[in-house]
């Protein structure tokens, strides 16, 4: 009777669910909660000897249905039984894959977690996750939806899951994992500069500001800690650009992130520079264009007024790394005003091409300015113009102008919450030249180019900051010197003739009173459009944006910054 029983037992688990999955594969249905239920390979089952593994063809090819969905659920089945060796056998990577599982249960606290898996788009395949976190006498339920892509393993070819620490939720990067316990910080209650409170709710773009708030200032604001799960950054975490998770040298560092929260902490209270109304508008300008961020500052003192992304999971305004392209023009020109290698009025060479380092460089649309003056040149924005003057420079020129004059690339900022603080690295030949209009491998983001417009319209650099200096007693970044009287007024001739006259005109127009504007768009390997930057001020406010992808930035960054400028009043 045990035998018979046993036997039948066997027969209502997993032949049953071999069936189904059949059906599934056949009939193309959804693939959905079978997922749940037993039947998984382990890594035991799937166990070869060496000699058979080399005797096998190794397998190629676009990966089938049938591939992608008993993939997805061998490794969904082994998770939820929290078969952890099992479910990192079926990834391409189960030393990192196991690492990551083991700790959703012991660190995380993750309990009675159940995956449904949705219907498979190609090798991607979508699924859901319910689960309780636990900690001490603290429980709350976890819901989120996640999704996890099949590949063919090097080597050999086997179907198995591109294994990213996105994959176990969709808030990780690669190094980062999953903790619950007592908050190490303590929850902050952000204020504007009036005094009201700041909310994700009410700011979306402002959530991974709030987590930096938290980080830097929430044991000194007066709080105490709750319970929480968080998302606790590791060393390689960045901003997820090459879907590894990455981050370039020198990038601001990833804020921890508050992903649940089981019992409520005491927040204490910090005042920022945030103005409400160019918040508000900020936000309207940048809502469902993902690729798109801007920064306002006060440029006399570096109180950000606004700061705006698209794209919420991540701060590219702050945090953002990416190549300027013709708004470095700024900074380059003030260099070569300073070394006597242009002058404003008088004529400098605009050909079409101009090679310099090995490279052949050319303007956009393949232009020349004939017998034009630097003037024009800046306002067109002509590449060759700059790039011509690159045999009279030294290789570390512009690397010194722009840390001396403008701050930049010093990674010394203490704005109140992480941020990258521009990169312009010596470089020489072909790499220099580039260098000279915002390529090669100049780095920056909104905030550093929206310095760049409001130490022109200062006459000296003033260190952006979010959080005044005197809540904690730090010390600003500082420039070594600042521009001549004589390049300070020249260098402010050329943008306010390229915001009346130039690239920036358009965008520009309406926007009253001492102004003055650079456009910009960057080449990106890989992208079929550059991004578009702009960088301007008014009066005492400065403001720069970026749209990832966007084209020409006069017509893309431009209206964003303006509309800005002009919601200051």
């Amino acid at each position: 009777m045990g035998s018979r029983r046993a036997a039948a037992e066997r027969r209502r688990t997993r032949p049953a669910v071999i069936g189904s999955v059949a059906a599934v594969v056949v009939a193309g249905a959804g693939f959905g909660a079978y997922a749940m239920y037993g039947g998984g390979e382990t890594g035991d089952d799937n166990a070869r000897t060496k000699s058979a593994a080399a005797a096998e063809k190794v397998k190629s090819g676009p990966l089938t249905a049938a591939e992608v969905t008993s993939t997805a659920q061998r490794f969904l089945t082994a998770w939820q039984q929290g078969d952890v060796a099992g479910a990192a056998a079926a990834t391409d990577d189960a030393e990192a894959a196991k690492a990551l599982l083991t700790g959703y249960t012991k660190d995380a606290r993750v309990q009675d977690a159940t995956f449904t898996a949705g219907t498979p788009a190609g090798e991607k395949v979508p699924f859901s996750v319910k689960a309780t976190v636990a900690y001490e006498k603290a429980t709350a339920p976890l819901a989120y939806d996640s999704a996890l892509t099949v590949v063919r393993r090097d080597g050999d070819g086997e179907p198995r899951v591109d294994w990213h620490a996105a994959v176990v939720h969709p808030e990780l990067r690669d190094g980062d994992k999953l903790v619950t316990g007592k908050a190490g910080d303590p929850p902050v209650k952000a204020l504007d500069r009036n005094g009201g409170e700041i909310t994700a709710a009410k700011y979306p773009s402002l959530g991974t500001v709030l987590d930096g708030l938290r980080d830097k200032y929430g044991k000194k604001s007066g709080g105490t800690p709750g319970v929480e799960l968080r998302a606790v950054r590791g060393e390689s975490a960045g901003d997820g650009k090459d879907g590894k998770g990455s981050k370039e040298s020198g990038a601001g560092e990833v804020a921890d992130k508050t992903l649940l929260e089981l019992s409520k902490g005491t927040p204490g209270t910090l005042r920022t520079t945030l103005d409400p109304a160019l918040q508000a508008a900020a936000e309207k300008q940048v809502d469902g264009r993902k690729g798109a961020s801007v920064v306002l500052l006060r440029a006399s003192t570096g109180e950000v007024l606004a700061v705006a992304n698209g794209g919420h999971g991540f701060n590219t305004a702050f945090l953002g790394s990416l190549a300027p392209g013709s708004t470095m023009k700024v900074v380059t020109a003030s260099m070569l005003l300073e070394k006597d290698l242009a002058s404003v009025n008088e004529k400098h060479p605009c050909p079409k091409y101009f090679s310099y380092g090995g490279w052949k460089f050319q303007n956009d649309d393949e232009f020349e300015i004939k017998d034009g003056t630097f003037k024009a040149s800046f306002a067109r924005s002509c590449n060759t113009a700059f790039i011509s003057q690159a045999p009279k420079l030294k290789d570390d020129d512009l690397t010194r102008q722009a840390k001396q004059v403008f701050g930049l690339s010093m990674n010394n900022w203490t704005v109140g919450v992480p941020t990258f603080d521009g990169r312009v690295p010596v470089q020489s030949k072909a790499q220099m030249g580039a260098s000279l209009i915002g390529q090669g491998g100049v780095r920056m983001n909104p905030l550093n180019m929206a310095s760049v417009s409001a130490t022109v319209r200062s006459g000296s650099f003033h260190q952006p900051y979010l959080v005044a200096p005197s809540v904690d007693g730090r010390a600003l970044a500082t420039a070594s010197r600042t521009m001549s009287g004589e390049t300070l007024g020249a260098l402010r001739e050329l943008m306010s003739y390229t915001a009346a006259y130039g690239t920036a005109a358009e965008a520009m127009a309406g926007v009253s009173g001492d102004v003055g504007a650079k456009t910009g768009s960057a080449e990106v390997d890989g992208q079929e459009k550059p991004n578009g930057w702009f960088t301007a001020y008014r009066g005492d406010l400065a403001a720069a944006g970026v749209v990832q992808q966007g084209g020409h930035g006069g017509d893309t960054a431009g209206p964003i910054v303006a509309a800005l400028l002009k919601a200051a009043g």
